[in-house]
């Protein structure tokens, strides 16, 4: 396993992919925000989105990854927010002679939260996804892999989900298989590479120019991308976090250990002693607990 510096992962810029697992935008009753965005393929996922753009001047400018925990946002209404349990993946981008992305290469993999605000009436993604320090998740353990082929190292890859209560642990997320994902592989980054290049974002559309966002980031040399949230338990699509819930987001090698012993491990506590896993433990905390500003949402000035 690999543990990345805190500075290495400011440096990332960072974006996730929508409507890659499916049903997973229909339980978390988004899907109708997509209804003016034509996929290129109906398999396909519907688009990108940012979620952190170093020396962004707006809220995507704030580092929002935490290995500990999620701070809700500060607000005198009831607060939405549910875990989205992903594969975080880093990868080396390759550029064209002209700057534009051209490839994206694995680097490493691990557990991620993608920790989501239902937020009625956002217009953009993003408006859902960084209000600030400590709203997104990143395992500090990652696999290094140089390769996401079905058939490569990560073909016995899970992802696994449980929301810790009052002293009691159940699956928030079901349990699947990374090659699960709609799009994976090479069929996942040439799909994301070409929507860097060719994604415009519009007026109507959740979407954003992700490429736009990238170069005005300087075209960093690495990114992460959360490559879409699996399908949720009938707990996990009805069931907000709360102040001193615990989020556990696990991406596990299934040769080490089924999902069986995963969970055993899980409600017994010891998901730390896990072999070949990936392991993100957050504890949900407010304001008070981290005094941290929260930027305004904003449409920022880049937008269609």
């Amino acid at each position: 396993m690999i543990t990345p510096a805190r500075s290495d992962l400011r440096a990332l810029f960072g974006f996730g992919v929508a409507g890659n697992f499916a049903g997973h935008l229909e339980q978390a009753g988004e899907a109708a925000d997509f209804v003016n965005v034509s996929p290129v393929a109906a398999e396909a996922p519907k688009g990108i989105f940012p979620w952190y753009a170093p020396g962004d001047t707006g809220f995507l400018g704030t580092f929002p990854v935490a290995s500990d925990r999620i701070r809700l946002p500060a607000s005198d209404e009831p607060l939405n927010l549910q875990i989205e349990p992903e594969a975080g993946v880093i990868f080396a981008v390759g550029y064209d002679e002209g700057g534009a992305p051209r490839s994206l290469t694995p680097a490493a993999l691990g557990a991620f939260n993608d920790c989501s605000i239902r937020r009625a009436g956002a217009t953009k993604i993003s408006h859902k996804k960084n209000w600030g320090a400590a709203s997104k998740g990143l395992a500090s353990d990652l696999f290094p892999i140089a390769s996401l082929d079905a058939d490569g190292p990560t073909r016995t890859f899970r992802l696994a989900c449980f929301l810790r209560r009052g002293g009691r642990t159940a699956a928030y997320g079901i349990d699947s298989p990374l090659t699960g994902y709609s799009y994976y592989g090479d069929t996942l980054t040439g799909w994301i590479v070409d929507r860097l290049n060719h994604q415009a974002g519009a007026p109507g559309t959740p979407l954003e120019d992700v490429g736009a966002l990238l170069r005005a980031a300087g075209s960093p040399s690495r990114v992460l991308v959360g490559i879409g949230a699996t399908r949720y338990t009938a707990l996990g699509e009805s069931t907000y976090l709360r102040p001193g819930d615990e989020s556990i987001v696990i991406v596990y090698d299934s040769a080490a250990a089924g999902p069986d012993a995963v969970e055993a491990a899980v409600v017994a506590g010891e998901e730390d002693r896990l072999a070949a896993a990936s392991v993100l433990r957050q504890r949900v905390v407010t304001t008070r607990d981290v005094p941290c500003p929260t930027p305004p949402v904003r449409r920022a000035p880049h937008e269609g």
